[in-house]
């Protein structure tokens, strides 16, 4: 209806200007305003529509505060704890969005919302807000602390997952299969109620974080599947399935924590602080895949061989990988690794192995690996008193070095500025000082001048005294003789 006016308008102005055209005018005012009016009305469409879009934005993200303790118990709630200062906060606010559109419009049960912490300190504390941005899924009395990528496909599925019951069931054939094709690690309870059966739902509700839980009966596992016992746990991954057993595999959650990863798997920064947490070593091949080398090539091949056909000797105590480049390596052990190479590292106390000779065979792998399990390599870094001062340089020269190469111009300010400022302040001390010694010493030499004069003054007057006391004397005689001739005189007279 509205376009049809529009339209209508449009006509009905035509007509008038071929009328004013008509009439002999050059020119009509109105025809004139016409394109003004026009824009003036796309402008307040567009006004409106932003603010309408802007409503919906701020109600998928809703703002918290202090009375949001009181009310969160009723709603499964991820909230965004940030700092209005914080860089990283800043990055994530258009994600964050993004995040509650997308759970809004799947018809998700969880709320989205952000807190300020620094205005709402307390809460924060509550809730064991030490950095920011924090991210946290609350679910009644429990809060579950995201620790993945910041995106908005992994920030999802974490709310969807942690959401949702600890243990998924698996009713039939066809959605273990589907569930299979979704995920690399699969753990499966099997069997009916049990001991096993309670701990595994303890262990899913404190590793739901990480990875999904399901329960299955026999008939919903494929053919293929054999268990030695039911009930059982097991892990679908890798293309075969391993057991959890009691007697060889300690506590359920550690078996859990240790197989939720695949045995090769490519490693970045995020994934090695994952791997951290599992207490295992991490064995890596550093390779460049941009240009990938025959000898990287053969190294790669050769981690994979022994994650697959070493699986029973070393998975208990080995994650295997490989590294794209060597810029992360390098800044987490402080030093140079050559691309291609082995690496083993000890997250759990900043220690690495490094092969002592280029491991050619599969065999020296192997025996490589071997001689890290028992002992015998030499084991480098550490977190030792020399390594975090060490530590401190290092993260000192590589920020500036960043700095600098980021953008120079800034790098002279920050870092030539206060040492100007510095410079001046020395200078200024020294110059001080060098000032009022040479004061002490100008002030020192006039006293030695005014001494000097008054002993040169003591001795003019000594003199004058001993040149004027002989006349003294002859005066005094003289008046003695002038004494003793009076009574004669006075005798003759």
């Amino acid at each position: 209806m509205s376009r049809l006016t529009a339209h209508a308008q449009t006509h009905a102005h035509v007509a008038s200007h071929s009328a004013c055209a008509d009439t002999g005018f050059t020119a009509c005012i109105s025809c004139l305003m016409f394109p003004f009016r026009a824009m003036a009305k796309v402008k307040d469409t567009l006004i409106c529509a932003g603010l309408f879009l802007c409503s919906i934005v701020f109600a998928i993200v809703e703002d918290l505060d202090d009375t949001f303790k009181d009310t969160r118990l009723d709603d499964v709630w991820l909230v965004d704890f940030y700092a209005p200062w914080c860089g990283y906060c800043k990055k994530l606010e258009p994600i964050w969005y993004d995040v509650g559109a997308e759970l809004k419009r799947s018809g998700s049960p969880v709320r989205v919302g952000k807190m300020d912490a620094t205005a709402y300190s307390g809460m924060s504390s509550e809730f064991g807000v030490r950095g920011y941005p924090t991210i946290k899924l609350l679910k009644g009395d429990l809060a579950y602390n995201y620790k993945g990528p910041r995106t908005k496909d992994d920030i999802i599925e974490f709310a969807n997952r942690v959401a949702g019951p600890a243990v998924r069931a698996l009713p039939s054939k066809q959605m273990f299969d589907h569930m299979m094709k979704r995920h690399d690690v699969l753990f499966v309870y099997v069997g009916g109620e049990s001991p096993l059966k309670e701990k595994y739902i303890d262990v899913a509700a404190e590793l739901i974080v990480y990875t999904y839980f399901f329960s299955a009966s026999e008939d919903s596992l494929p053919e293929s599947v054999t268990l030695p016992e039911l009930p059982s746990v097991v892990v679908f991954k890798d293309g075969s399935y391993y057991t959890y057993s009691e007697y060889t595999d300690a506590s359920l959650s550690s078996w859990v924590n240790k197989e939720r990863f695949r045995s090769y798997l490519q490693i970045d920064g995020f994934t090695l602080y994952e791997l951290g947490e599992t207490g295992k070593l991490v064995a890596i091949a550093v390779i460049n895949e941009k240009d990938l080398t025959e000898e990287s090539g053969r190294l790669k091949t050769m981690i994979q061989t022994v994650a697959k056909d070493y699986r029973e000797h070393f998975n208990r105590d080995f994650q295997f990988g490989h590294m794209d480049g060597n810029d992360y390596i390098n800044s987490l052990i402080m030093g140079e690794v050559s691309v291609p190479s082995i690496i083993i590292l000890n997250t759990s106390n900043e220690q690495y192995f490094l092969p002592s000779e280029p491991v050619e065979t599969l065999e020296q792998l192997v025996h490589f690996i071997n001689s890290v399990l028992d002992g015998s390599a030499q084991a480098q870094g550490g977190d030792g008193m020399f390594q975090r001062v060490k530590r401190v340089a290092f993260d000192a020269k590589s920020t500036v070095m960043s700095v600098f190469r980021s953008s120079p111009v800034l790098g002279c300010f920050l870092f030539g500025l206060p040492l100007g400022v510095i410079s001046l302040m020395c200078y200024g001390i020294c110059t001080a000082e060098s000032e009022g010694s040479q004061e002490d010493t100008e002030l020192m030499k006039r006293e030695d001048d005014e001494d000097e004069e008054e002993q040169d003054e003591d001795e003019r007057q000594q003199t004058t005294g001993e040149l004027e006391g002989p006349d003294d004397d002859g005066e005094n005689e003289e008046e003695d003789v002038q004494d003793e001739k009076d009574p004669g005189d006075k005798k003759s007279d």
